[in-house]
């Protein structure tokens, strides 16, 4: 398998009734962000997936235009975040103490 496949495949089980659309934006994100290029694909996925419902499904970038350190912001979306993951039907949560992406 590709790389390509292996994070869709991590993808999957990390969101299995993750949004088409989203799923895809995931994945892309995963195969195109320069930082992630070295981590394994599901450490990739994970940090995508992450990423994305934070900045795309969350307040978390208006909390940080109206002055909120990333820490405060961070600790406002978790439970937004987590039920975000929880609808999809993921394995795993964000915990407060996960570092910065």
């Amino acid at each position: 398998m590709n790389r390509r496949e292996v994070i869709e495949s991590a993808v999957r089980i990390l969101a299995p009734r993750i949004p088409r659309h989203e799923f895809e934006s995931v994945t892309d994100h995963a195969l195109g962000s320069r930082g992630l290029h070295t981590a394994s694909p599901e450490t990739a996925a994970w940090l995508s997936l992450t990423a994305y419902i934070r900045h795309r499904l969350t307040d978390y970038d208006d909390l940080l235009n109206d002055g909120y350190d990333m820490e405060s912001a961070r600790f406002f979306v978790l439970d937004d975040m987590n039920g975000i993951l929880e609808e999809w039907g993921s394995p795993r949560r964000v915990q407060a103490d996960d570092e910065p992406e």
